[in-house]
Formats: structure tokens, C-alpha cells, sequence
């Protein structure tokens, strides 16, 4: 019997020591395993109550079945309160004295304990409780058996979160008195398990970084709504499965651009873009480009600007679109000064050939010579060469030879430096005569060459 005392005399020391949480809504269930200790009332001692103490605290006569003969179950309530649920066996053996009494006594009961803690002041690790109940007691003794009252006091030890030892001291006393009234103690190792689990996803509260939403074991408890593997709080997108890369959010086109920061989510682009393409380069994306496969310029909606002419001037900025020219003349054709046209034209009707020839007179190539250096000087400008003659021979034959002479002209020109590209000749025959025909000298003046700037 000095064990035991040893044994409760250990219980509050350690009780100094313990730093764990009591059992409450986050460690609902407990479950204990023990040996107990049977004191059987002397009736002999009724109204002497210091005669009951002393029966109630000496160790002499108390029974002890020597193996595990208590085991019980308890869940937790609310406020303090928890139900426990208890089965003991013992060995009956001393009453008034030892051996004289040889008997099993059994109980199965119910018991509402109030964890003073929460009266006192919250400790953790030392849990003093208070409980009233009632078991349903046999006895070998007559075979007999009862409901009896149960009045408990007790407290655990928590050694850590789950572990604890629990002493508990009790008063059995019946109504019929078919079982004898007598006092129950009992020591033994509790184990706490289970948890509140506010949100009912399996994890429970103490466990769970989001207790009050339904989520995932592997995050801990907390949701995550797309099931991308990524939990809400980590998840910019948390309801369109994503990438990790993404932080949770989805990139439809796989440009590395999130779909809620991508102007164009279906079309791969660039982050300068916003995410969207532009294919040709130029600076507007794609979806604005009126050219995406050609570069042009912002103003002209991505289109290069067109040059209708082709003079290299852009028609933008060409007062002649259609009409090539020169930079100087803001696109449009050079124009002879009137002095330069005054000496093109004194050249032009210098310019004689031999009766019914292509020759030159003697004395043309000196004037064509001062019409090469009037087009050096205006490079940009072209010209039209026609060719005419008078009405002597056929008219077929004149259209012929005029066309001769316009291309005599031409050719010397170029001979001389000129660009093809500047001109073109034309033979006219005998229409357009500038004098009648009638005369000699009138003949001579519509045997002609007219040189003429086109642009």
C-alpha cells in the first residue's frame, strides 16, 4: 500500500513540471488504462466520520487486483464538461480484516466530470476535475448487483500533448445495498487523441492553418478551389487552375505572360506587348496592325506609307502623288526655269535634217550639245522628243521618216550621257504643220524636231 501513496505523492510532482494542454474541443478523446483500488465502507463506523476518513485515506485495507483492471473512454463536451465511460474488475479480499473475505466486484458506468480549470484559471499540464454519475456494480458476493451513485475527484498529469497518468478517487454508494458501499481509486496512463474540426475537412483545428474553410490535408487544411495543386493563399488565380510558375494562374497561349495580365491570352506575345504578337516587328501588336505581316508606322495604323508613284517621295508628303518628282518640288516634277525652256526650244528649231534623211544638217550636233547641258543641269527632269516633216511624199512615208528623225535625236542624247529612262521619241508625220506647206521656207520650218519636258 506504500506504493500507492509513493505513486500519488509522484503524480503532484510532476504536476510542477508538465507544460501541455489539458483535454478540451482540440483533444476531445481520451482513452486510460490502470489498476484500481477497492476500500469496502465498515458499517461498524456509521456517524463517526472521522472514523470514515481515516477508513477512506488508510491504505491497510485495500484491495488490489496485481494486473490492468480499469480501462475507460472519455469525450469531451463543451465548457469544461466531458462524459467518461469506465469499467473496473477487482479482487475482494480484506474487509474488516485480511482474507477475510474472497470475492470478484466489477463495475461498468458513467460519469460527467467539470475540469476545475476552468474555475481556477487555465493550467495545461495539471487538470483537477469534479464528477457525479452512476454504475451498474456486480459482486460475487451472493452474485448480487446494483445501480450505485458515483460522487469522483481526480486530476491528470499531461506529460505531453497526448500522454498523462490520472488519479481518480470515487464514492460508491447504493440504494438497495445488494452491493456494499465502498470507495474506488484508481491510477493509471491517459492518452488524448483526436480534435475539434470546425470546418469538417478531416484536419483537425489545432492542425488546420484554415479552420474555418474545408481544404486539403496536404495544405494543411486549407482549400484549394482549382485544384491546381496550389493552395488559395498562394494562388493569384484561385479559381482558374494554373501554373506554379504563374502562381496559380493560367497561361492559355504559353508565353509566360499570366491570362489576367495578357491583352491577347490566345495569341503568344511578348511582355513589352502586354502579351500580345506582332509579327511584322513594327511596333503595333497584331490585333491593332491594318499590315501585320508588313512593318509600317504607328501613324499609319502598322501600314508602310505608299508611294504611288514611285518617285521615292512617300504620297504622304507628295504634292504630286501620282506624278513622280523630286524632293525640291515636294514630289512633283522638275520644272524648267524659263530660261532654261526659252533655250530648249531655241535649240529644238535649230535642229534641221537633209531633204527626205535622218541626217543632221551641218551645225545640229552644236545645238544638241546646249541641250544636253540644259537636262545635266535639270537631272530629274524628262522629255519627249517628236519628230515632224512637211507634207511632200506619202503620208505613210513621213510618219516613218519623222519617227526616224525623233530617235536620230535620241540617240545622240544618250550618246552623250543622257539617260534612256528621261526619254521618249515619237514620230508625228505630216500633222501639226507650225507653216503652210505652200512655201519653201514654210517647208523647212515643219521639218522638225520639238523637244518638250514631260515632268
Amino acid at each position: 500500500m506504500k506504493h500507492l501513496k509513493l505513486a500519488v505523492i509522484a503524480l503532484f510532482t510532476l504536476a510542477l513540471v508538465g507544460n501541455v494542454n489539458a483535454q478540451d474541443a482540440n483533444n476531445p478523446w481520451v482513452i486510460g488504462f490502470g489498476i484500481n483500488s477497492v476500500d469496502i465502507h465498515d458499517d461498524g463506523l456509521d456517524g463517526d466520520w472521522s472514523g470514515q476518513f481515516d477508513d477512506m485515506t488508510g491504505t491497510a485495507d485495500f484491495n488490489i487486483l496485481p494486473s490492468i483492471s480499469r480501462i475507460s473512454a472519455e469525450k469531451y463536451l463543451e465548457k469544461g464538461f466531458t462524459l467518461q465511460l469506465a469499467g473496473t474488475l477487482n479482487k475482494i479480499t480484506y474487509f474488516e480484516m485480511e482474507d477475510d473475505v474472497d470475492y470478484l466486484l466489477w463495475s461498468v458506468g458513467a460519469l460527467v466530470k467539470y475540469d476545475l480549470n476552468h474555475l481556477f484559471g487555465e493550467t495545461g499540464w495539471f487538470d483537477p476535475y469534479v464528477g457525479v454519475g452512476g454504475d451498474f456494480v456486480g459482486s460475487g458476493e451472493d452474485n448480487t448487483s446494483e445501480l450505485m451513485t458515483n460522487a469522483a475527484m481526480g486530476f491528470n498529469v499531461w506529460f505531453n500533448e497526448n500522454l498523462g497518468l490520472n488519479f481518480q478517487h470515487s464514492s460508491k454508494l447504493g440504494f438497495v445495498e445488494d452491493v456494499r458501499s465502498h470507495f474506488q481509486s484508481s491510477l493509471g496512463l491517459v492518452i488524448k487523441f483526436g480534435g475539434k474540426d470546425t470546418d469538417s475537412d478531416g484536419v483537425y483545428d489545432k492542425f488546420d492553418a484554415c479552420p474555418e474553410v474545408a481544404g486539403l490535408v496536404e495544405f494543411k487544411g486549407c482549400p484549394d478551389s482549382d485544384g491546381d495543386g496550389i493552395k488559395d493563399s498562394d494562388d493569384a488565380c484561385p479559381n482558374a487552375a494554373g501554373l506554379a510558375t504563374m502562381n496559380g494562374c493560367p497561361d492559355a497561349d504559353a508565353d509566360g505572360i499570366a491570362d489576367k495580365d495578357d491583352m491577347c491570352p490566345n495569341a503568344k506575345g511578348t511582355k513589352a506587348n502586354k502579351g500580345c504578337p506582332d509579327t511584322d516587328g513594327d511596333g503595333v501588336v497584331d490585333k491593332n496592325d491594318k499590315c501585320p505581316t508588313s512593318a509600317g508606322p504607328v501613324a499609319n495604323g502598322g501600314c508602310a506609307w505608299p508611294d504611288t508613284d514611285g518617285d521615292s517621295i512617300l504620297d504622304k508628303d507628295d504634292k504630286c502623288p501620282k506624278v513622280a518628282g523630286i524632293a525640291s518640288e515636294g514630289g512633283c516634277p522638275e520644272v524648267l526655269s524659263n530660261e532654261a525652256q526659252m533655250g530648249m526650244n531655241s535649240f529644238a528649231q535649230a535642229i534641221l535634217f537633209k531633204l527626205e534623211s535622218a541626217s543632221f544638217e551641218s551645225g545640229v550636233t552644236a545645238k544638241l550639245d546646249g541641250m544636253i547641258a540644259i537636262m545635266n543641269e535639270f537631272s530629274a527632269a524628262e522629255f519627249a522628243i517628236k519628230g515632224f516633216t512637211d507634207n511632200s511624199g506619202s503620208v505613210s512615208g513621213n510618219l516613218k521618216l519623222s519617227n526616224s528623225r525623233a530617235n536620230a535625236v535620241k540617240d545622240y542624247l544618250i550618246a552623250n550621257g543622257i539617260d534612256a529612262a528621261r526619254l521618249s521619241a515619237t514620230g508625228f508625220g505630216q500633222d501639226s504643220p507650225i507653216a503652210s506647206n505652200k512655201t519653201r521656207a514654210g517647208r523647212v520650218e515643219n521639218r522638225r524636231v520639238e523637244v518638250k519636258v514631260t515632268n
